[in-house]
């Protein structure tokens, strides 16, 4: 077991969708095209470009991880690649999306979690509210809690 204090193998920061739209759109297109067979055509939206997006990078600067805040305080595109899953970086991301929203003035935020997520997002506090959906072909549900107070989350 590694020590309480020592940092984590990678670093999350917010990045300009035009400055790293290739880097994001090829982690978003391993995990959901490619591995969740999402099309094309309804992974890609005019959203990514007015949306807050940040990015897990490894020690070396790969990005292993993306997610992104939209003006309404929806949280989506979540997207870890597969050998990075369970090494806290989706809990890192969201955390940091989290932040930017309390900063940004919202109270709270939602998202749509597939329902194989839902523990995930619950253990950040999220509830589930209404019934499940279909978006994509993958079932989701709707989740929403508040934005976190200071102290901020260490990120």
């Amino acid at each position: 077991m590694a020590p309480v204090d020592e940092q984590p193998p990678f670093t999350v920061r917010a990045v300009n969708w035009y400055a790293n739209r290739e880097a994001l759109r090829a982690i978003r297109t391993r995990v959901f095209v490619e591995e969740q067979r999402v099309p094309e055509e309804l992974e890609w939206d005019d959203e990514d470009e007015h949306g807050y997006h940040v990015m897990a990078l490894t020690a070396d600067g790969t990005p292993i991880g993306t997610g992104r805040l939209l003006r309404d305080g929806h949280i989506g595109r979540m997207a870890v690649l597969k050998e990075w899953r369970g090494k806290g970086v989706g809990s890192a991301l969201l955390k940091f999306l989290l932040v930017i929203a309390y900063k940004m003035g919202f109270d709270e935020v939602k998202l749509h979690a597939q329902t194989h997520a839902v523990a995930f997002y619950a253990r950040h506090g999220f509830m589930v509210e209404g019934g499940e959906f279909m978006e994509a072909g993958i079932p989701h549900v709707v989740m929403r809690r508040s934005t976190p107070p200071p102290p901020y989350p260490s990120l």
